[in-house]
């Protein structure tokens, strides 16, 4: 009795813990195109990822920038949404982002900056009510692009997602990026249909804004 007990116990554990990673991953399998596959949307959501002492982009976001920059080129997007973590003034992903892209000549003028990014969560649902998205390319790592796709579909915006694994990235941070994913969607599955917060909002402005309209945004959670 207490050996099915135990079974069941596991069993649970092991559906809380992998259920929603398998769940998204599915979900996000139709969703995922190669560069050259992927159809035209008129964004391309590029999430941060992490910057290097000297401020700017480390191996896997410089690689996400890359990517996105090449659908750029490719005439898969018009603009180039640069979404992450601004916490100091010493700390600015967005702004590496955006200077990593100008380096491969992605004109400024078609590269939008989103300083509140800080979460996947945070930059889709800035996405939909600050920059009035309701399309988009996401560009990010094959090991986060279920989160991200799952997310931002839940929010009301139709999204793909193009990987952008370029290299071979070390095994010791691959491995803990997959272990992290785990936790982190289960987190994402729990805050997209139970807790719901709020991230920090403002002004609208939208990416293709109509004329001469200005307003606030309300959530629509």
């Amino acid at each position: 009795m207490f050996l099915r007990f135990l079974i069941f116990l596991l069993f649970l554990l092991a559906l809380v813990v992998f259920g929603p990673r398998l769940f998204t991953a599915i979900y996000a399998r139709a969703r995922i195109y190669e560069p050259q596959t992927a159809t035209y949307h008129r964004v391309a959501i590029v999430f941060g990822a992490g910057l290097q002492r000297d401020g700017t982009p480390a191996a896997v976001l410089r690689d996400r920038v890359t990517i996105a920059s090449e659908l750029y080129f490719a005439g898969k997007v018009d603009k180039l949404l640069m979404s992450g973590d601004n916490r100091t003034i010493y700390y600015n992903e967005p702004q590496a982002m955006h200077d990593y892209a100008v380096r491969l000549g992605v004109p400024s003028e078609d590269i939008v900056l989103d300083y509140a990014g800080q979460r996947t969560y945070d930059t889709c649902y800035r996405a939909r009510d600050i920059f009035g998205l309701d399309d988009a390319i996401l560009v990010t790592q094959a090991f986060h692009l279920p989160r991200a796709i799952y997310t931002c579909n839940t929010l009301g915006i139709q999204a793909i997602g193009v990987p952008a694994d370029r290299r071979n990235y070390s095994r010791g941070p691959y491995i803990f990026w997959n272990m992290r994913e785990l936790l982190a969607t289960i987190n994402a599955v729990w805050e997209l249909h139970y807790a719901r917060p709020l991230p920090i909002l403002g002004r609208f402005e939208p990416i293709f804004p109509p004329e001469e309209e200005t307003r606030w945004t309300v959530p629509r959670l």
